[in-house]
């Protein structure tokens, strides 16, 4: 398994309901439709080695899966973020055009990419009423894959990517490294969220956010028919874009095969029942459709500190004429086993919530100060850090520029299929993880990815030396 189940905060529709369920008062109402046929986000594309693009980020009244919704946050007209798709070796010449009345800004969740300067850089402020330019140079030995871009505005990220703000990126193409070149193969991206509703309003932080049911939806969509023919073998890329939210996904009467995980190509391809994606996670699996039928693809039920509902996300009609299942590979990527690198230095990062009524999730006792730098690493080298937790809760673990192998959880080896940067932590548990610091200098950030916890403190400074 690629991931441990958490639990989720908060709790959700079940499969009984179409939408949410209605809020207190005469107002208008979400209604969601159901049922709709399946689509995917809009595209932007880089041409001649460039994506240029603006992004204008503003509240806007529009609609969701087909009715009236007030108050979203998006970076165009349409709540479903567009997917930026761009290749190794292309640079992104991006504007962000704040039209919010709070300060945002960007981070591209997954790149390996410098943090500085009008890059990567989330200590940046993009302030009201003003446009930041980002310049991303990705290197041409970039891992081929699917990543994503969002707020990481200190203090309020969890609102503005709660309220829409964050969307899909593919690096190059994962299917250039299937078995599929001579018959081709059908890929669809996911980008599942889930939304909460005060009436047909997105409600602010200091509202009623968090506090209600959750809607899950898929590319903004709720409950979409997916198409499939029986024997047919698709690609989807599925990302968690939400912002505090756990699934566990599972396919009614098929299984996965995970060939890429955090935007690696996996050196070792896997089989499983489910897909458990605590915010932030990626993964690319292949579908082989079985019997002519309709399958719900849903977010299983599991226990932990809050209890999580069955949820179907969404149908998989399979009909029409037969086609030949294609072949699983059994390698796609590969990388460098760090089992027996030199380890420059050895850390170990707490977890943590302090005593108290006020709740302050922290890392080693301390909360987050983006003038204060945690941790000093040298570039070149190789370093494993211990990831504890002693919270009920699990916690994602994520940093930023450099991923990272898992060795070891709670004790025992973990056989890793590639490199990740999303892991959780168990409850009162512990993570091994071994991380190269290679090619970029500079000071950037480690956290928990729910964003939740990430906001009042459970982040920290990291800054890469010559």
């Amino acid at each position: 398994m690629a991931v441990l189940v958490l639990a989720a905060c908060t709790s959700s529709p079940s499969d009984a309901g179409g939408g949410p369920p209605p809020s207190p008062g005469s107002g208008p109402q979400w209604s969601p439709k159901a049922g709709a046929a399946f689509t995917e986000p809009p595209e932007l594309e880089s041409a001649n080695g460039v994506l240029e693009a603006t992004l204008t980020v503003a509240k806007r009244d529009l609609e969701i899966s087909g009715s009236p919704v007030v108050g979203a946050q998006t970076f165009t007209d349409g709540f479903v973020a567009p997917t930026l798709v761009v290749k190794p070796g292309d640079t992104i010449e991006l504007d962000l055009v704040n039209e919010l009345t709070e300060e945002t800004n960007l981070h591209f969740h997954g790149f390996h990419v410098s943090p500085d300067g009008e890059s990567d850089n989330i200590f940046r402020h993009v302030a009201p009423g003003t446009t930041a330019h980002y310049q991303l140079e990705i290197p041409p030995n970039h891992e081929n894959g699917l990543f994503w871009y969002h707020s990481h505005a200190h203090g309020i990220s969890e609102e503005q990517v709660a309220a829409g703000l964050s969307g899909l990126i593919r690096i190059g193409n994962v299917e250039d490294l299937l078995p599929y070149q001579d018959t081709g193969i059908v890929s669809q991206d996911l980008a599942i969220r889930d939304i909460q509703m005060k009436g047909n309003v997105i409600p602010a932080a200091d509202e009623e956010m968090f506090k209600g049911p959750q809607v899950r939806l898929i590319n903004g969509q709720l409950k979409p028919k997916m198409a499939m023919h029986p024997g047919e073998t698709q690609l989807w890329r599925i990302a968690n874009i939400g912002a505090d939210q756990f699934y566990d996904l599972k396919l009614d009467g098929h299984r996965f095969h995970v060939v890429g995980e955090d935007g690696n190509p996996v050196a070792r391809v896997w089989e499983t029942g489910h897909l458990v994606l605590p915010p932030g996670k990626r993964f690319e699996v292949l579908v082989q459709a079985g019997d002519a039928g309709t399958y719900a693809l849903r977010t299983v039920k599991y226990q932990g500190s809050t209890p999580m509902p069955n949820v179907v996300m969404a149908t998989v009609e399979i009909s029409g004429d037969a086609m030949t299942a294609g072949p699983i590979p059994e390698s796609v990527g590969s990388f460098v086993d760090l089992a027996d690198a030199d380890i420059a230095a050895r850390r170990t990062e707490v977890f943590s919530f302090a005593p108290g009524k006020e709740f302050k999730p922290q890392i080693n006792g301390k909360s987050f100060d983006p003038n204060v730098v945690n941790v000093h690493a040298k570039l070149g080298t190789v370093e494993e850090w211990t990831l504890k937790n002693t919270t009920d809760e699990e916690h994602p673990f994520h940093i930023h520029v450099n991923d990272f192998q898992v060795m070891s959880v709670n004790g025992k080896p973990y056989h890793a299929a590639g490199m990740q940067d999303v892991v959780l932590i168990p409850a009162h548990g512990e993570v091994v993880i071994r991380m190269p610091f290679d090619d970029y200098a500079g000071t950037f950030v480690f956290h928990c990815h729910i964003l939740g916890h990430e906001d009042p403190g459970m982040m920290a400074v990291i800054e890469v030396e010559e």
